[in-house]
């Protein structure tokens, strides 16, 4: 049975409390944010990730999760692309783009590739509080600045990307992951206690759904998700 969202629940009274998942690798920003949805919702439990990975693990730990907060620059995130993984993984969870980027382009491409709103990290508590409180009751929270005048938010063959990366599983896009880092098969495997065959296995399901010949491949097209292409590091090709 699907849950029901935030906002019907607050409409028919189902239930009040609400689970916050909280993810950016700044412990005194997490804290900040953690202070200024308290001051609007005294019925919210908070659950903190640092990382990509224990961003997955809290989900899988806390499947009746009611909102993210998600930091546009976290470790192993590669700009959108955890943002479109978790559309086709989590497609009912509502997320928050945290960023210090706040301009509209940034703004709108994450509304594009699946945000239900942005908070910039210039915001005040007061701000930031408002946000969230206007997500959970289901209202409008359109960032005013979203719609100046730019460039489209994303190109045609970027949002592609992103519907191909949420058909990735989690262990799927952990592997992705390793390898936009620049991971060899084997330290794929040593760091997911997996063998090489499976590193093997998952990755030719990656380049598959993602439409990618090789690794490089798989690689460059992350480049039209990501905010810094100096992130990526494309490691040397590997017999599949």
């Amino acid at each position: 049975m699907t849950r029901p969202s935030p906002a019907l629940r607050l409409q028919f009274g189902i239930r009040m409390n609400y689970e916050i998942l909280i993810v950016d690798d700044h412990p005194l920003f997490r804290a900040a944010l953690r202070g200024a949805v308290a001051a609007v919702c005294n019925t919210c439990a908070f659950i903190e990730a640092h990382s990509t990975e224990s961003l997955f693990e809290a989900l899988e730990q806390h499947p009746a999760t009611d909102l993210l907060l998600l930091d546009l620059n976290l470790p192993g995130a590669y700009g959108f692309c955890a943002l479109a993984h978790l559309r086709g993984s989590h497609p009912q969870l509502p997320v928050i783009v945290v960023s210090a980027m706040d301009d509209p382009r940034t703004v709108r491409q994450a509304l594009a590739f699946g945000a239900q709103g942005f908070i910039s990290k210039s915001s005040d508590a007061g701000t930031i509080g408002r946000t969230v409180d206007a997500l959970l009751r289901g209202d409008p929270i359109m960032p005013a600045h979203a719609a100046a005048p730019d460039r489209p938010p994303a190109d045609s063959e970027a949002l592609d990307l992103a519907q191909r990366l949420a058909q990735l599983t989690a262990q799927q896009f952990r592997v992705f992951s390793m390898l936009c880092s620049g991971r060899l098969n084997k330290q794929i495997a040593h760091e997911l206690a997996i063998t090489e065959a499976t590193v093997k296995a998952h990755m030719t399901a990656i380049l598959r759904k993602l439409g990618a010949a090789n690794r490089t491949q798989a690689v460059l097209a992350a480049g039209r998700l990501v905010t810094d292409p100096l992130e990526l590091r494309s490691p040397p090709e590997e017999v599949e």
